[in-house]
Formats: C-alpha cells, sequence, structure tokens
C-alpha cells in the first residue's frame, strides 16, 4: 500500500503523544476547583483556539510560552482566575504528557521500513522529554522553534519539503490534526495518513475546527492498525 515512500513524517502531539490527556491532567483540576461542573472536553473546547491564536499572533514565541499564555486567555474566556503558577505549570508540563499506548512499538515496527522525521509545533526542549517517551531515534526533527512558526503555517511544510527534496526522500505525513497538518499538507503538495484519535469521541477536542474540507488520503484509528498496513508481518519478520 505504501511502497512509493521511503520516509515518514509525524506530527507529535496528539498523533504520538496524549496532549489532550497531558493539557487535561492540568487544566481539569483547575477548572473543577471553580465549576465542578466542566468537563476535560469542555476545557479542551475553550483551549483550542486561544492556543492557535497565540501561535498564529506570536510565531516565534517557544512552546512554553504559547501553553502558559492559552491558559490565562482560557482562564479569561470562562471567568475563572489564572495564576501564574497554574500557567507556568502548564508551560513546564509537556515532558510529562504520556505517549499513548501503541506509539512506541508502531515506531520501532515502521523504523525497519522507514525514515522517520518529526514536524512538530514545538521546542527543541521539551522535545526531548517526549522523544525519550517514543522509544526511537528519528532520522530528522522539525520544531517550531527551528522554523520560526507554527502549523498551519506553509513555513513549516516548506522546511519538511525541502529536507526530504534534498535527501532524495518520497514523504507521507502522518497526523492526527485536520486543522495542523493535513489541511495545510495537501496545499503543500503532500499525501497523509490521519490517525483518527478522537474516532470515538465527539467534537475536535484540543485541536480548532479545521475549516475547510479535507480529504486524507489514508485513515486509521490508530498508529498500531497504521504500522501494521505499512509493514506486513512478513516484512517485519525479514
Amino acid at each position: 500500500m505504501f511502497e512509493e515512500f521511503d520516509a515518514l513524517s509525524f506530527d507529535c502531539y496528539g498523533t504520538l503523544i496524549d496532549w489532550e490527556a497531558g493539557i487535561a491532567a492540568v487544566l481539569g483540576p483547575w477548572g473543577r476547583a471553580a465549576r465542578p461542573e466542566l468537563t476535560d472536553e469542555d476545557l479542551l473546547l475553550a483551549y483550542a483556539d486561544e492556543e492557535a491564536r497565540i501561535e498564529k499572533e506570536h510565531p516565534t514565541t517557544l512552546y512554553p510560552q504559547v501553553l502558559a499564555e492559552a491558559f490565562r486567555a482560557t482562564g479569561a474566556k470562562l471567568g475563572i482566575p489564572v495564576s501564574d503558577a497554574d500557567a507556568e505549570k502548564l508551560g513546564s508540563s509537556v515532558p510529562e504528557w504520556p505517549a499513548f499506548p501503541d506509539s512506541v512499538e508502531a515506531l520501532r515496527k515502521l523504523k525497519t521500513r522507514f525514515k522517520l522525521i518529526i514536524l512538530s509545533n514545538i521546542d527543541n526542549k521539551s522535545f526531548e522529554g517526549s522523544n525519550a517517551r517514543l522509544g526511537v531515534e528519528f532520522d530528522r526533527i522539525i520544531t517550531a522553534e527551528e522554523v520560526g512558526s507554527y502549523k498551519p503555517n506553509q513555513r513549516n511544510f516548506g522546511a519538511l519539503n525541502a529536507y526530504v527534496d534534498s535527501e532524495g526522500l518520497k514523504v507521507l505525513h502522518v497526523a492526527q490534526s485536520l486543522f495542523h497538518d493535513h489541511v495545510p499538507g495537501k496545499a503543500a503538495g503532500l499525501k497523509g495518513v490521519w490517525i483518527n484519535r478522537r474516532h470515538n469521541a465527539p467534537g475536535w477536542g484540543a485541536t480548532p475546527d479545521p475549516g475547510a474540507e479535507v480529504s486524507p488520503d489514508w485513515t486509521f484509528n490508530s498508529m498500531a492498525e497504521f504500522a501494521d498496513a505499512a509493514v506486513p508481518q512478513t516484512v517485519a519478520s525479514n
């Protein structure tokens, strides 16, 4: 199915790392201390557009500060105070965010067949903690800090295309977010795999509405399903 590709580029947060669980671990207790009726989903929905707005307005701000400012903006939206300690807790939490249970095994399997690339809205230091959780060595890591902008900005996909072109690679982009990855990825000429992590949940969660129609080339509900399709057992065992 994927024989034309020799490299995979990944969004990290939402695809490999469970960023909704990581964000909700901070926002949940904070929000319900003031308003017990608030669910994690309520808080993620309130948060999603604030993070995307700050990333667009302040493209060179490092991700920990984006998290902190998005938390403050979410608090203002909901009418709940956010202390400096609260904001710092979210801003410094990325290394604590868990990997999805299937990410490590899937990446190791995919590594037997493809070069692996990260294209992520993250800073270099924060990614170090996540990288340690993922258990593979990536061939290239492209961060928002390096590019100077955040997805869905086309600069980020231009950086990916420039790298794979320089290496003579044919890349397939693998991501959960339609907003951050699949809409702009299509515009950049990339074929894509949608890892639909929220297939059993309504709404968009911590990811904004994509705001445009997009049809990923392939869809899987998990990284495990994708890895099994991309590296059949007969190939993996050779």
